[in-house]
């Protein structure tokens, strides 16, 4: 089982900058695939930010120039850098590990919203 811990919503005003993160357990981090996903209200689930475990990572065409995402081994935590940001950023933001013997985990979310 791993476990994943979100941290770091709120309230943000466009154009503003906020940043989440995501702690996973040590035994299993180091190894795994992470990446963020986001939900708003009455959409799918999608992609935001991806990180491999050695760190390549890759963004949605949305978020590219404004996100970072970046992963620290040493602490077991993954964060999402986000700046400028808009009104359709609001969401509910999920933290995803991918183990490769594992497989896939969710974190329970924690909202971003984002006012005009």
């Amino acid at each position: 089982q791993v476990q994943l811990v979100e941290s770091g919503g709120g309230l943000v005003q466009a154009g503003g900058s906020h940043r989440l993160s995501c702690a996973a357990d040590g035994s299993t981090f180091r190894i795994s695939a992470m990446g963020w996903y986001r939900q708003a209200p009455g959409k799918q689930r999608e992609m935001v930010a991806r990180v491999t475990s050695r760190g390549s990572p890759d963004y949605a065409d949305s978020v590219n120039d404004r996100f970072t995402i970046s992963r620290d081994n040493a602490k077991n935590t993954m964060y999402l850098q986000m700046n400028n940001l808009k009104p359709e950023d609001t969401a509910l933001y999920y933290c995803r590990a991918d183990h490769p013997l594992m497989g896939t985990y969710w974190g329970q979310g924690t909202q971003v919203t984002v006012s005009s």
